[in-house]
């Protein structure tokens, strides 16, 4: 019984003891406010979701076309541009892939908690 509760106690501790590198890019938690912030392994630090974007978007050049409530005209667009679109529920930065204005999480593979943020669960209504 006492090697199952130290072997338990030993792996929470590991878990709370996690470094830096344990955590992926994009990974999500919740902060000491409620807040949500995404781990941004470039820099090894935790941001709000809209400055984990800016930081993503900052290291591409920035946001190819700024904050706005359209869409840029489709023949002026580059594969990999950004936008971070604004809606009544919010915002969410879209980056263009294949032809196409996606959720950057769609593309990039983070957290699936993005997908839930701001106006991202409502962009392609």
């Amino acid at each position: 019984m006492r090697v199952i509760l130290a072997t338990a106690l030993l792996l929470s501790t590991q878990l709370a003891w996690s470094a830096p590198e344990d955590f992926r890019d994009g990974q999500v938690r919740e902060g000491n406010n409620g807040e949500l912030q995404a781990w941004d392994k470039e820099n090894s630090r935790w941001l709000g979701i809209d400055g984990f974007w800016q930081a993503y978007a900052d290291r591409k050049g920035g946001i190819t076309w700024g904050k706005s409530t359209e869409y840029p005209p489709y023949n002026q667009v580059n594969e990999f541009d950004t936008l971070l679109i604004q809606l009544d529920s919010g915002n969410c930065l879209m980056e263009f892939f294949h032809s196409r204005w996606r959720r950057a999480n769609d593309v990039r593979r983070w957290d699936e908690s993005f997908n839930a943020y701001g106006g991202c669960p409502r962009v392609f209504d």
